[in-house]
């Protein structure tokens, strides 16, 4: 495949529309697993996000700024291609529930089919997050329920905000 990857890089790819507190979790715990953790905020055609990805990428290096080791990246293709671009050698996953497991073990055999020097590395949701998706935060923001348990102060403000629109 060419180019040589480095297995203390992690890349953490996802859609965070919008990043919640599960997801900053993976990150906090990610940042302190490897030497340096990139967020890949990607664009899955299969999903209508509420906020643009410059709002996601914006969002998420404001609520991660306090880990120095953790940068924000747009892309756009494949994960395993954005991955390898940033000379990573891990793919870092979070699993909430065993739906998630399956979901993300036939992603991982897959892309360990299209690039086999990357290796995909999963970390358990805390507990207290294992139920939290993007899709239902989006939906309380859209009926007026308390978000505050589960987003950071500033996306929680962008969220409502946007829903309220």
């Amino acid at each position: 495949m060419g180019g040589s990857l480095n297995p203390r890089i992690a890349v953490y790819t996802g859609t965070f529309d919008p990043v919640h507190l599960g997801h900053l979790d993976i990150i906090q715990r990610g940042s302190r697993l490897f030497e340096r953790l990139i967020v890949g905020v990607g664009v899955n055609p299969d999903k209508r996000t509420l906020f643009s990805t410059d709002e996601r990428v914006q969002l998420i290096r404001e609520v991660s700024a306090g880990w120095p080791n953790v940068e924000v990246r747009a892309f756009d293709g494949l994960a395993v291609s954005f991955v390898r671009a940033c000379g990573a050698r891990v793919v870092l996953r979070g699993l909430r529930t065993l739906s998630d497991m399956e979901y993300e073990f036939t992603m991982s055999l897959m892309n360990r089919n299209l690039d086999s020097e990357i290796d995909t590395v999963f970390l358990m949701a805390n507990e207290e997050f294992s139920h939290v998706s993007s899709s239902l935060l989006r939906q309380i923001a859209a009926l007026g329920g308390d978000l505050s348990k589960f987003l950071p102060e500033p996306v929680r403000g962008a969220l409502v905000a946007r829903a309220r629109a």
